[in-house]
């Protein structure tokens, strides 16, 4: 990932997905208003954080994309597989709508130039999907649970479904999360990814000294887009640890409950 100062924001982007029709970021804790354990540039409006300053963190990065305030989505997470089009249906719904068919949600698809979706993470693995054939983009959120229920290749299935996407033409960037070396795991966790049909060997080890298994959540991402048919070479994985990084990150396994948020995501630009 690069990154890159707009409007003051530190933003990362993949190189993969640096295309003229899309506009995609991840945000580091760089470049907003939140103080403390918040500080600066936090993304999640369901922490302690005082809500004006999530608003006006949020304000700033549509401002730096070029998008309307208002046409932000970010779903209400809950670990789930769970998947929501944004598509011309849900953008005439009511707000009040809208913001209920966001409930427990952990992935978005859009095909709607100028509506930019993301997901907030703080450790878990954002996924960014982009087919640049039929303009279609869509934001993941997968922590272990998502990741186990394979929520990146079930988006990638809905994006064939709903919008007639080739898997060979995704593009797909894996954004900054918890490191393998970070991500200390208990059994029950190693055995939920043996049953979900994981091969083990590519993803799970055990640290000699601690006893204790260590999940590797950017390989197990990376391989189920594979077999879901997205290209390896069409696959970028950032490599950031979430975790080790205090400066440019917020973690939640790292600060608790007191954590702030990042947010990865995108706007499909208009055809000029």
């Amino acid at each position: 990932m690069q990154q890159e100062q707009i409007n003051n924001l530190e933003i990362l982007q993949f190189e993969l997905l640096k295309v003229k029709s899309l506009c995609h970021f991840s945000t580091t804790r760089r470049g907003g208003v939140s103080e403390g354990n918040y500080e600066s540039l936090n993304m999640g409006n369901l922490s302690d954080d005082f809500p004006e300053n999530v608003y006006e963190n949020r304000k700033r990065l549509t401002k730096a994309i070029g998008a309307e305030a208002n046409n932000l989505f970010v779903p209400h997470q809950t670990h789930s597989s769970n998947i929501c089009l944004i598509d011309q249906m849900f953008l005439s719904l009511p707000p009040e709508e809208q913001q209920a068919r966001l409930r427990d949600v952990d992935a978005l698809i859009t095909n709607q130039p100028d509506i930019a979706i993301g997901v907030t993470t703080a450790d878990c693995v954002p996924v960014l999907l982009f087919d640049p054939v039929r303009n279609v983009l869509a934001a993941i959120h997968a922590g272990w649970k998502g990741t186990a229920a394979h929520i990146a290749a079930q988006t990638v299935h809905v994006m064939q479904q709903a919008f007639a996407s080739a898997p060979k033409d995704i593009v797909a960037g894996i954004g900054p999360s918890i490191s393998p070396e970070k991500f200390e795991v208990g059994d029950e966790v190693g055995n939920a990814f043996s049953e979900a049909g994981y091969d083990l060997a590519h993803i799970l080890f055990r640290n000699e000294e601690t006893g204790k298994l260590h999940i590797d959540l950017w390989e197990a991402n990376r391989l189920q887009l594979i077999e879901a048919g997205v290209i390896a070479a069409n696959i970028e994985v950032a490599g950031l640890c979430t975790y080790s990084d205090a400066d440019r990150f917020f973690s939640a396994r790292r600060q608790s409950i007191h954590s702030g948020r990042m947010l990865t995501g995108g706007m499909i630009l208009s055809a000029e």
